[in-house]
């Protein structure tokens, strides 16, 4: 299933969610490597929405950071980036739990 484009409404909505939480997976000095993909790869196992902190020495900032894992992810949309913290989203196939709002 390929998840189509997030509306601004529907963003908003996910960054209202996200607020609340904590970051589950640190990118490091060693950037977006395959076990930081793994981690994600994960965590969306048992959520829908999670926050990615980019440490202080990773090498790349955080828009190109979640470019990076977004590109290594499968229908992973980025409802949001501020600061050195990324906010992922991916629904489950079946049954997701967050309604988007139309």
């Amino acid at each position: 299933m390929s998840v189509k484009e997030l509306t601004s409404k529907q963003r908003a909505y996910l960054r209202s969610l996200a607020n609340r939480l904590k970051p589950v997976v640190f990118v490091g000095v060693g950037g977006v490597t395959d076990e930081v993909v793994r981690s994600v790869e994960e965590a969306f196992n048992s959520r829908e929405l999670l926050k990615v902190k980019v440490l202080q020495g990773a090498p790349e900032k955080a828009r190109p950071t979640a470019a990076s894992l977004m590109a290594a992810l499968k229908d992973v949309q980025i409802p949001q980036t501020i600061g050195r913290t990324i906010v992922l989203y991916r629904p489950f196939p079946e049954d997701p739990e967050i309604e988007l709002p139309g």
